[in-house]
């Protein structure tokens, strides 16, 4: 039997075909009129979906290449702040923090619980001399969604900015920069935005650009002042990925075709049917605030989660995510981020069933094909 690879996990995730067949067409030079104008579709398109009046700048990196970027650019040796880390990518914000000389706040969360901005104007309020506040929008490893539009409400209030990891969330799910007073976002290539790794986005808000003025950690690459200077003359001020941001031109135009909040509402009905079809077989899931960009489940009892992964994978070519650290091999991870739809999601479960079956777990099969199938239908355009 063909065995079909099927990817479902929450990064990278599938291309479209036309996305993907743009990286074959002959490489222009970076440096010419015609790269220069794709270049500038591609930053109004990302501001299209930042929701932001400002520069959106394009680095070529990992989204944790933006997360450094937005460290290195707005703080100085010694200087305070708060990391909401409630997973392995909030952990992060912490640790390039630490990298910089940064003295970090560390609010540790048990993996999938909420943080309230209550907590935050709390923790401000004995922290008075704090310079950022550092959150994630999607904890991916969670499956968590936070308040961000909380926190940008309590910080409009500080001197504090507020710094949002907006990787696997942004154009999954609302969180618009200007609207929710984010100061700084960042976003990478391969959850929503439809296109292979290699290029992550940063934008800054004026209150951001202040510190930026102030900082004096190390920086080069990622030194936002020479993006900023650059994209003033529609470039870059390194080489660029080139095919990557042809491919992200064209994956822009299907976002704006469609329109966000379409594909917000797109996510919504994947996540539905996602949740509903595990719970039919009796999974519980991880998160106390699931978002829908993926859902982490919990390994039944008596079944092993490492091979529940490996299985899925292995045999089924259904490429899940397993869990992370103190998780790893207690939960399980299905995305349903970017170019999915809804049979996606139930080939996914069917792989589950299968898997399930296979390691002795007892359910009524077919259970969350029928859940699933429930929310599609209701929603199906």
């Amino acid at each position: 039997m063909i065995k079909k690879y099927y990817l479902l996990s929450p990064g990278p995730t599938p291309v479209p075909d036309n996305v993907l067949s743009a990286a074959a067409e002959p490489i222009i030079h970076h440096r010419t009129p015609e790269f220069s104008d794709i270049f500038m579709k591609v930053s109004e398109g990302l501001k299209y979906v930042f929701e932001t009046e400002q520069d959106v700048f394009v680095l070529t990196s990992s989204g944790t290449g933006a997360m450094e970027t937005a460290v290195a650019n707005i703080l100085c040796p010694g200087d305070k702040v708060i990391n909401i880390n409630g997973g392995k990518f909030g952990e992060r914000w912490g640790k390039i923090c630490r990298a910089y000389g940064v003295d970090v706040r560390e609010i540790v969360l048990e993996w999938g619980d909420p943080f309230t901005k209550e907590q935050l104007a709390e923790e401000l309020k004995a922290n008075p001399e704090t310079k950022a506040v550092f959150a994630t929008l999607s904890e991916t490893s969670s499956g968590t969604i936070y308040d961000i539009q909380g926190y940008g409400e309590v910080l409009t209030e500080s001197d504090a900015i507020l710094v949002v990891d907006g990787i696997s969330g942004l154009g999954a799910t609302p969180c618009p920069m200007d609207e929710w007073n984010v100061d700084i976002m960042v976003a990478g290539s391969q959850k929503s935005f439809m296109i292979p790794p290699g290029l992550a986005y940063i934008s800054f808000s004026l209150k951001a650009w202040n510190l930026v003025e102030k900082s004096t950690l190390p920086k080069f690459y990622f030194d936002a002042k020479q993006y900023r200077k650059n994209l003033k003359k529609s470039t870059t001020p390194y080489t660029p990925a080139i095919s990557l941001i042809i491919q992200q031109k064209n994956a822009l135009d299907i976002i704006k075709n469609l329109g966000l909040e379409k594909l917000f509402e797109h996510h919504r009905i994947l996540g539905d049917a996602t949740r509903d079809g595990v719970k039919a077989l009796g999974l519980k899931l991880l998160s106390k605030r699931p978002g829908n960009i993926l859902t982490a489940v919990k390994v039944p009892e008596g079944i092993d989660g490492l091979k529940l992964v490996k299985t899925m994978q292995g045999k089924y070519r259904a490429y899940i995510a397993g869990g992370q650290d103190p998780y790893k091999g207690k939960i399980f991870r299905i995305a349903h981020l970017g170019y999915m739809g809804g049979f996606d999601i139930i080939i996914a479960l069917t792989a589950l069933e299968m898997t399930l079956s296979e390691l002795g777990f007892d359910f009524e099969r077919g259970s969350s094909i029928k859940a699933a199938e429930t929310i599609l239908k209701e929603n199906w355009e």
